[in-house]
């Protein structure tokens, strides 16, 4: 893991494997996130949530997030624990503990005996995919971090470039297995209320690819020690000791960091309600049913799992393609990529071929490219090494706040829009719009 000279900002270049192995435990931790996300609304839909109460349990992970990042990033600003890794690794390592745990439970919601509907099982199942968004962003989270700690401004985008394409491999793995345990014969039903085996099974297998891959990372990995660290980033040693006061380092933050926040905001909207009426909007418009114990159902929750991974998948080579957008063209390459997901929105409420969903889901990984590869760069660059553990703690409210205003919308307009999940997405479409004429608002700035 060679190291060569230093740059402007006083960061040293890295090796390509370094950075790799600096970002590998991401795939693991991503295969949690999109299990989560692709068969959440088909496990609390199958354990008899109504349609019209989803959003309640889709506040739950973002409000975890909202409250743990930003205390993760400062705790982690302030650690210095060489024999767990260094400042982000301790952090890294308990959230893949609570992570893999939890990805036990959570489909075994509906295998305790609590019976369909009832309120002990939704509410074993809320409890769990709390925990499981607020481990997967403990875990998740010094991933961002160590980028920002150790990459120098000409290998950011190639870091987080990495981290995208991690990020969507995962997702294409974890979205396909209930599909392909499905192919090999595992069961894809199961009895009323009973998660199916198909779902069960790919989250064991998930959190047995996340702790892996997140032991590979902390094998690989040493983090700079508080002096190496200090004199990389051109600030004294003392700058972190202190946690730093939340209102104050917002007041600080570089302009960029709230217009690119307001960009996100638009964005996390848009797809907490993919993620929450896709199967039922599939479901409806393709099987020609809302029986979420339904084989049809189950088959359409199966199929929103392939194309998640097409997402993820489009997502992957697109980001390929905004790599080669240069630095002073990124706000196009941001704002057309959101447009191309605008319509992919609106695609899902006018299709009702299984097949030509495809087509739609390829342009909102185009969207979702653009999401993972921008802002980090965007907001990173603009930030010194003081307090950057706190800061994208609490750059990631601009994440979690949207999908908590998201779900507490969706009470009022999912009635307003005939309550017909396949209907939200008519609504979804104008938000990322909306999204995508905010980047204009951006300008970029560097902090050497």
């Amino acid at each position: 893991m060679k190291e060569t000279s230093k740059t402007t900002a006083g960061l040293p270049k890295l090796s390509s494997n370094k950075i790799w192995m600096m970002s590998l435990g991401f795939l693991g931790v991503q295969m949690a996130f999109t299990l989560q996300s692709s068969q959440m609304s088909r496990i609390f839909q199958t354990l008899g949530a109504d349609p019209n109460n989803l959003g309640w349990f889709f506040i739950l992970p973002p409000l975890a997030g909202l409250i743990v990042q930003p205390i993760i990033g400062s705790l982690s600003d302030r650690t210095w624990a060489p024999r767990l890794g260094g400042r982000r690794l301790p952090y890294l390592i308990l959230g893949t503990v609570v992570a893999a745990i939890v990805m036990l439970l959570l489909p075994n919601s509906g295998s305790f005996g609590f019976g369909y509907a009832s309120m002990a099982a939704l509410v074993f199942g809320a409890i769990t995919v709390a925990f499981l968004d607020l481990s997967s962003n403990v875990a998740m989270q010094p991933f961002k971090m160590m980028v920002g700690d150790m990459v120098n401004d000409d290998q950011k985008s190639y870091a987080y470039g990495i981290q995208s394409f991690l990020l969507n491999t995962g997702a294409v793995i974890a979205a396909i297995f209930p599909f392909l345990l499905t192919l090999f014969g595992v069961a894809n039903t199961a009895s009323k209320g009973v998660i199916p085996n198909s779902v069960i099974w790919s989250f064991y297998i998930g959190a047995a690819i996340l702790v892996v891959s997140t032991i590979i990372t902390i094998a690989r990995v040493r983090e700079y020690d508080p002096v190496t660290y200090a004199k990389y980033h051109g600030i004294d040693e003392s700058a972190n000791k202190s946690g730093g006061n939340w209102l104050a380092l917002l007041k600080k933050a570089p302009k960029v960091f709230w217009l690119v926040a307001l960009v996100q905001f638009f964005c996390w909207m848009a797809f907490q309600y993919l993620w929450t009426y896709s199967t039922g909007a599939m479901a409806a418009n393709v099987w020609h049913t809302t029986n979420a114990s339904s084989a049809g159902y189950q088959a359409a929750g199966n199929w929103y799992g392939i194309l998640s991974a097409v997402q993820s998948v489009a997502a992957v080579v697109w980001s390929y393609v905004l790599a080669k957008v240069p630095n002073n063209r990124h706000k196009l390459g941001y704002a057309l990529s959101l447009l191309l997901g605008a319509i992919g929105f609106f695609s899902i409420f006018f299709i009702h071929s299984q097949s030509a969903l495809v087509v739609s889901f390829i342009l909102v990984g185009m969207a979702w490219a653009a999401m993972n590869t921008y802002p980090l760069t965007m907001v990173t660059n603009a930030l010194s090494g003081e307090h950057m553990g706190t800061y994208l703690g609490l750059f990631n409210g601009s994440i979690c706040l949207p999908q908590i205003v998201a779900s507490l919308l969706s009470f009022a307009l999912y009635p307003l829009f005939g309550n017909s999940q396949a209907n939200m997405f008519i609504f979804a479409g104008i938000v990322l719009a909306v999204g995508a004429g905010t980047v204009g608002l951006i300008k970029e700035t560097y902090k050497n």
